[in-house]
């Protein structure tokens, strides 16, 4: 600003030496009074504009100041915009990947509940009850109670008469009260016949006719309770029995059959 001022300073120093230099004929004009006051103006003007100078820079240094500042908040901001940013795609990402695991458990839970639905189901057909026929009557029993009875007469059938006899016992005291129970002790009755428990089958096979006198067996359990008596050599009580059989089911396959046992029972 000093430099900007000292063109006008001499321009007017000139000029005023060039009208106080002039002469006579100018000194009507512009005397020594109105120079000085002119250059006084002058220098008032270049005072003011200087002045007016300085403060429009002292303005452009603080606009440029908080420009600057404005910028700076700015680039942080930016910064702190670009911080957020990522963190958002960081959680974006966690996100999806919770997303992902989730629909993966979702999946597994549901894989699960319908394995369970299954075996829950297969246990429920297990427990529930079927039709069968036990001595000529269709009747329902529980899955479990006809394969207990089955497991043991397949045993019998197989010879191993000792292990029938306690699967029949095992099953008369597990299900008492059992359409089964009438066959079990039919066969139970067998079982010690099978393993030559005579004396046994004779009280098994009479407790089978007295509880049941009216079972389609009744008069099977008859002729073999002969039998177990004739092999125990109670050949009187053999042939008692016989008579009773002719008597009380004389149209029976064994009556007929204990009739010919009765003629060896001499």
């Amino acid at each position: 600003m000093r430099r900007s001022r000292l063109p006008v300073i001499a321009a007017l120093a000139a000029a005023a030496l060039f009208a106080l230099g002039s002469g006579p004929a100018r000194a009507a004009l512009f005397d020594d009074e109105e120079a000085r006051k002119a250059i006084v103006e002058l220098r008032e003007r270049v005072r003011q504009n200087d002045d007016a100078s300085k403060a429009r820079q002292a303005e452009l240094v603080q606009a440029n100041a908080q420009l600057a500042q404005q910028i700076d908040q700015l680039r942080r901001s930016l910064l702190d915009l670009n911080n957020q940013l990522e963190s958002l795609r960081g959680d974006l990402a966690k996100l999806r990947g919770s997303d992902e695991q989730l629909a993966r458990d979702v999946a597994e839970l549901q894989r699960r509940q319908r394995d369970v639905g299954q075996t829950i189901d297969e246990r429920l057909r297990k427990l529930e009850p079927v039709k069968v026929t036990v001595d000529g009557k269709d009747v329902t029993v529980d899955q479990e109670e006809k394969r207990a009875f089955d497991d043991a007469l397949a045993t019998l059938r197989g010879g191993d008469f000792e292990r029938a006899v306690t699967q029949f016992g095992d099953f008369q005291r597990r299900y008492a009260g059992s359409v089964y129970t009438n066959q079990a002790r039919f066969w139970t009755a067998n079982a010690l016949y099978g393993k030559r428990d005579y004396k046994g089958a004779i009280a098994a096979f009479r407790a089978f006719v007295t509880a049941a006198p009216d079972h389609p067996r009744a008069p099977d359990a008859l002729l073999a309770l002969a039998n177990s008596q004739a092999e125990s050599k109670d050949l009187r009580g053999a042939r008692r029995t016989i008579d009773e059989l002719m008597k009380s089911y004389p149209q029976s396959e064994a009556a007929q059959a204990g009739k010919e046992r009765l003629a060896t029972l001499k």
